[in-house]
């Protein structure tokens, strides 16, 4: 009852913050967990006083673009902010779905012939990242054999019509073969970079940059890195994220500012950790 007296007090004047709060409360706690880091990164980035209402078609399709270049998996990522679109329109707090403008865009067809595949951009990891992704690669590989026979059993059962372990084994295999691909193709175009030491000490892909935001002083930490290996759940940020671009080639007790919907963000560059 308390719970429905909260969302029965919104209104289209409630801010970002307010209306994420309110709808992470309605998911139970182990997908709550999981979401309220991709909402509130989503509110953080449009501004947590901002009234949902305000929020523009455009605005919202330009957050894939965002999301892609900063993190992996972005669908993944897209669909739980998806969802707390839908929920603030079906709570009549905008007037049309934003969440059917938020979506990856289609990428063109992968049926390049021998020759362009030469132009394909290389993938910068660091040593670590590349040992990870190895290891990711040859423990699904070793899946396979345990797939076939899930699929050998599924299959004993001749009702095809109502088979659904079947079908779910079946779909998995294509999700565990997909990525498979997509690791042998990463590592295929990698180059491991160098970890010495920059003499130069100007940021680069690899570098891990403490940063204090001059507007409320709280420090963040952020190691830049290829957008294959981007997860911003342990502060990794592709270069190619807004943040990552304004990093790149600055130096210790630098000022830079990110061009954000929510305003210009202002930081210092407390400190540089170079590979």
């Amino acid at each position: 009852m308390a719970l429905q007296n909260t969302l029965g007090s919104t209104s289209t004047s409630s801010s970002l913050r307010q209306i994420a709060t309110q709808f992470l409360l309605t998911l139970p706690s182990e997908q709550r967990l999981e979401a309220q880091q991709e909402v509130y990164k989503f509110v953080r980035w449009y501004g947590e006083e901002r009234p949902l209402s305000e929020l523009t078609i455009p605005e919202v399709a330009n957050y894939t673009e965002q999301i892609t270049s900063s993190t992996t998996e972005p669908a993944e990522k897209l669909g739980i902010v998806k969802t707390f679109l839908a929920y603030g329109h079906k709570q009549g707090l905008t007037k049309t779905n934003l969440a059917a403008h938020l979506k990856i865009k289609k990428t063109p067809s992968k049926s390049a012939s021998p020759s362009r595949r030469h132009y394909r951009k290389t993938a910068m990891l660091t040593a670590q990242g590349y040992a990870n992704l190895q290891a990711e690669l040859t423990a699904l590989r070793n899946k396979r054999p345990l797939i076939a026979e899930e699929l050998r059993k599924a299959a004993a059962d001749k009702d095809f019509r109502e088979n659904a372990p079947l079908e779910a084994t079946r779909e998995y295999q294509g999700q565990l073969e997909a990525r498979i691909k997509k690791l042998e193709l990463t590592l295929s175009m990698a180059t491991v970079m160098d970890e010495k030491q920059d003499t130069n000490h100007e940021i680069t892909i690899g570098d891990t940059v403490v940063l204090q935001d001059l507007a409320s002083g709280e420090q963040a930490v952020y190691t830049l890195v290829d957008s294959s290996e981007a997860n911003p759940s342990e502060g990794k940020i592709s270069v190619a994220s807004p943040i990552g671009q304004a990093l790149l080639g600055q130096q210790k007790d630098d000022k830079v500012d990110v061009i954000a919907p929510a305003g210009i963000l202002h930081y210092q560059i407390e400190d540089i950790k170079h590979r």
